[in-house]
């Protein structure tokens, strides 16, 4: 037997289905654009040190409402992923935009002559240190959470938000005027700029596209520390740029997020499958389906013992005494989940149209669980299960996670391997898969994804436990990884890595396919020295050695 902790990481991290967000690509370093714009080789030693004096002594020059932080900056060290830590040499903490366009402006002023880059953090969900800047500047962007948010109401609402605001308080502000956006991560306390330099993926994905498809407008700050306000029609090839770019281009200070109608409440629904290409049939059928469910995710389960007696303390099974017969120990089940819209009023019209839609399913009958939550509490869920565990010292721990587009054609190829024969005992986390609509994605973002009209987000959000060398240490799962990547190049399944993390030039390359010159042509435009975002080691900083 594990430990109780353990034991609970086990048992109920199947709710931590967080975010996919938002967070990022690649391993920190000093990593930018060299004068031909070609892509640095990384390399493994740290840069030299800087002369901590002179950095000091410089960014004290800087105009500011706020203020830099030189010492006890560890914090931002530290991400979600608890895998690296490069400490910057300076923190700041912005009062206004101008503050981070000064700040930018006077290290761009410096020239080649200096190592500083700078990295934008939000909330600190990054997980391979993407938003840390080793020996540079990281701006706490949180620190504009005090710009007030505006909601417009009308023919076509939104909401205007500083780019460190966390979507959690967007709920909050625009349900107050019965609106809220429309397309969601699975975990709240993220923030806007963060989301919006990958993409920003959840269950609404399907109907409404992610994140970067519902924003009108987007304030930017460049590499050279110029403000620019950017949309469809105004300075449109840095608002597609930033729109999924990893934040090479320029900070994202303000946005302006489409919003819909709110309903109160969900109908929280979740089946089970033993068949893999069953669960994909259904799930494919739902997000073609026209007045389908509002959210629809999946999930994949492996060997888990009393999985339905764990959801019952937040579900409630339509035949209770079929559901006590279910065994789902030593197997891999594919569980659907689904969430319809509804208000109080509309309960009956609602139950029927839920009634039809799942009648064309084909899961376990036994496995038929509901619940009825606000719309709150849904999309707050995952926050329930982050408290739960730092209370018992399970969250700040390592999440070597791995989240990856897969197109259609290939998923059951995917599955047969990777369920098959990679990972078969245990998964150490929860494995999201479900399918999107190419339609609903504006490929004019930064952001790739595979060339067909569905493809799969299949995410593994894995935790490892420290200290640990078996199966749910940091190496196991690091080298499973690295299985899961190996066969999907060996087999050329046309996978794109989400929030990617590649390590060298060729990778990078493939990755952006056909985009990559238009993406490196941006970075000349936008960033010519190569200071923003320097933890996604896509581009390295010339530096002038003489």
């Amino acid at each position: 037997m594990g430990s109780p902790a353990l034991i609970f990481l086990k048992h109920n991290i199947i709710y931590l289905k967080v975010f996919i967000i938002f967070f990022l690509s690649c391993v920190p370093n000093r990593t930018n654009l060299c004068p031909n714009h070609s892509l640095a080789t990384l390399k493994v030693q740290r840069p030299p040190r800087l002369n901590s004096t002179n950095i000091v002594s410089s960014l004290e020059t800087v105009g500011l409402d706020g203020y830099f932080s030189f010492e006890n900056n560890h914090h931002a060290a530290k991400d979600f992923g608890n895998m690296y830590h490069f400490l910057p040499s300076a923190v700041l903490h912005p009062k206004s935009v101008q503050d981070i366009s000064n700040t930018i402006r006077h290290i761009y002023e410096m020239g080649s002559a200096s190592e500083l880059t700078v990295a934008a953090r939000g909330h600190g969900h990054s997980t391979q240190g993407q938003a840390q800047a080793h020996q540079g500047v990281v701006i706490n962007m949180e620190s504009l959470q005090r710009l007030e948010m505006q909601v417009h109401t009308g023919k076509t609402p939104y909401v205007d938000v500083s780019g460190g605001e966390l979507w959690i308080n967007i709920l909050h502000e625009t349900l107050k005027h019965g609106l809220a956006p429309k397309s969601w991560t699975d975990y709240l306390h993220l923030t806007v700029g963060g989301t919006l330099s990958n993409a920003g993926i959840s269950g609404q994905a399907f109907q409404h596209g992610p994140q970067i498809s519902n924003v009108y407008q987007l304030e930017v700050v460049t590499g050279k520390g110029e403000v620019v306000t950017c949309s469809e029609k105004k300075n449109t090839d840095l608002f597609y740029g930033v729109l999924g770019g990893l934040g090479q281009f320029g900070i994202i200070t303000r946005a302006r997020i489409s919003l819909g109608p709110a309903p109160k409440m969900v109908k929280w629904i979740r089946v089970l499958y033993s068949d893999f290409s069953i669960f994909t049939k259904d799930q494919e059928q739902l997000i073609s389906s026209e007045n389908s469910f509002d959210y629809i995710e999946g999930f994949t389960i492996i060997n888990r013992t009393g999985l339905l007696n764990n959801w019952r303390s937040s579900f409630r099974p339509k035949d209770p005494v079929q559901a006590n017969q279910f065994s789902s120990d030593g197997r891999t089940l594919y569980c659907l989940e689904m969430v319809k819209h509804f208000n109080p009023d509309d309960t009956k019209t609602v139950n029927q149209s839920i009634e039809n839609l799942l009648s064309k399913l084909s899961y376990i009958p036994s496995t038929l669980f509901l619940s009825e939550v606000s719309y709150v509490e849904f999309l707050d869920r995952v926050h329930v299960s982050e408290k739960k565990l730092q209370a018992k010292g399970l969250w700040e721990i390592p999440h070597p996670w791995l989240n990856l587009f897969v197109p259609k054609s290939r998923i059951s190829d995917f599955a047969e391997e990777i369920f098959g024969n990679i990972l078969t005992d245990t998964s150490n986390g929860p494995i999201l898969i479900y399918p999107v609509n190419q339609s609903k994605w504006n490929n004019k973002t930064s952001l790739v994804t595979p060339d067909e009209d569905v493809f799969y987000l299949v995410a593994f959000l894995t935790s490892a436990m420290p200290s640990s060398t078996g199966t749910d240490g940091l190496a196991h799962i690091l080298t499973q990884n690295k299985r899961i990547l190996d066969f999907c190049a060996t087999a050329e399944l046309g996978i794109k890595q989400y929030l990617p993390h590649y390590n060298t030039q060729e990778e990078w390359q493939a990755h952006f396919g056909l985009h990559w010159n238009a993406f490196v042509q941006r970075k000349s435009a936008y960033d010519p020295l190569a200071i923003l975002a320097p933890g996604q080691r896509i581009f390295r900083k010339a530096i002038r050695t003489s």
